[in-house]
Order: C-alpha cells, then structure tokens, then sequence
C-alpha cells in the first residue's frame, strides 16, 4: 500500500532517503558532484514529502521559498529499485498542491542535463525549460524549468 506525508526536513525517513540520493549523485555527478553538493543542504527545510510503499519509505522531494511567487523543488528522489511505479509523479503532486495551498503560483527546479528520465517526467506534468538562474548560470551539466500552477 502506497501513502505519503508532509512533514520537514529533520524527518529521519527523510533523511535516510537523501543521504542514498547523495551517494548515487557523487557518482552520477562526478566531477561537479562538490559544486552540486554545496547548494543540497536539508537544514530548515519546512517542506518535505516522503512517500511509503509498505509502511518503507521509497521516495521524497522538497519545497523551499525562492521568490515571493514561487517555490523550489529540492532533493527529488527515489529508490532504483521503485522507479518507474509514478511515486516521483506522486511528489510532484504533493508538493505542487501544498505549494498552492500555501499561495504560491510557480515551481521552478534544477536538474543534470544527464538525468533523462526526470527531465521527461517534468516536461510531462508541466514544466518547460528556461535558462539556467542563480548558481547554475553557465553550468553546462544543469537544466532548470519552471511551472505555473
């Protein structure tokens, strides 16, 4: 049985999930893996979705503020051996909805150029690729999109 919550980013659960994200991002990433990771930190976080297959959590992503209309979404993750099941679809509707809920009209997000299936899944729920902001201006390896909602 599926379920998901809502809670932050002290989440043990939470946690657990982002710390396996991080070790298949330092082989996924390689060599930018360092300039990635410094702008990955969970602290204070007061948006986060896990998502449980099972009573185990299989899956999470992240909200924070980065204007005053819109969100980021962070730490999108989820188990290798639970993809392809549209839990990832799932966080993305969690947090779309509670970003909603909490007034915002836009979600913004970066992602490696290399990652093809998260980039498939955005474009499919809505998102469309505008130039790279803040740090990842100029990086190469990044893709950043945005979506209205």
């Amino acid at each position: 049985m599926t379920s998901l919550i809502r809670t932050e980013s002290s989440h043990p659960d939470f946690i657990a999930l982002v710390a396996q994200l991080d070790a298949f991002l330092t082989v996924k990433d390689g060599d930018m893996h360092e300039y990635y990771d410094q702008f990955n930190g969970i602290e204070n976080i007061p948006h986060v979705v896990v998502v449980y297959e099972n009573e185990q959590p299989v899956a999470c992503g992240a909200m924070k503020q980065f204007d005053d209309t819109s969100v980021e979404i962070k730490r999108m993750f989820t188990l290798p051996t639970e993809r392809g099941k549209g839990l990832g679809r799932k966080v993305l509707v969690e947090l779309e909805s509670w970003a909603q809920q909490l007034g915002y009209s836009h979600l913004v997000l970066e992602t490696g150029a290399s990652f093809d299936a998260a980039i498939a899944l955005y474009k499919k729920y809505g998102f469309s690729s505008i130039p790279n902001y803040g740090q990842y201006i100029g990086v190469t390896s990044s893709r950043c999109f945005k979506k209205p909602i």
